[in-house]
């Protein structure tokens, strides 16, 4: 697949502000400094579509981006830490679950790991929910460029041996460094055979 234009459409406060269900959305969410923004820009070739912060918790709203007229990229806030105060959090949560469970047109989520650290519990605890929902994600492992390869390797196999102990079928994985651009054509191609397994329903 190849991205020739990319817009941005609308950040949206709650489920109802959405731009109209009427395409296909791919979702990226992980934990807050994650490298979600840095990888979303990587994907579509453009240095400053999505904001770049060294303060964790920078997305705050829902963000739609329009691509190629035909689906869209959705931005979400990041779980986990992030220096906001309680009640925002809160806040930040309800969006996104409610956007996760409610959006009639997401057709995949894309839940980032950083590949530098062990399973970490408010992973697993958001991917075993995301199961339990049955909502369709596949996992990204970010910043592979950071540690060696073997150690990338290792860590990805201690990650599948922590889920197989719930999950009997695992989820796509994909090992990405935003830097070295790694991993950008293989999660394109999976966002085009998703869609087109769900273009009737569209």
């Amino acid at each position: 697949m190849n991205i020739h234009q990319v817009a941005f459409e609308k950040s949206s406060a709650k489920l109802s502000q959405c731009p109209e269900a009427n395409k296909p959305e791919f979702a990226f969410i992980g934990r807050s400094n994650v490298g979600k923004s840095s990888l979303i820009n990587m994907l579509c070739q453009r240095n400053k579509l999505a904001k770049i912060s060294t303060r964790p918790g920078k997305t705050q709203l829902i963000n739609h981006f329009m691509v190629d007229d035909t689906w869209y990229l959705v931005d979400l806030p990041g779980y986990g830490y992030a220096k906001v105060s309680k009640d925002q959090r809160r806040t930040f949560k309800g969006m996104m679950l409610n956007y996760l469970e409610g959006r009639s047109t997401l057709v995949n989520t894309f839940v980032l790991i950083d590949s530098r650290h062990e399973p970490q519990t408010v992973d697993l605890e958001f991917i075993r929910w995301m199961g339990e929902r049955a909502i369709p994600f596949a996992i990204v492992f970010t910043k592979a460029d950071k540690l060696g390869r073997n150690q990338v390797q290792s860590n990805i196999a201690t990650y599948r041996k922590t889920l197989l102990k719930e999950w009997e079928e695992l989820p796509p994985m994909f090992i990405t460094s935003a830097t070295e651009k790694e991993g950008r054509e293989p999660i394109l191609d999976y966002i085009a055979a998703v869609l087109e397994q769900t273009k009737q329903e569209f």
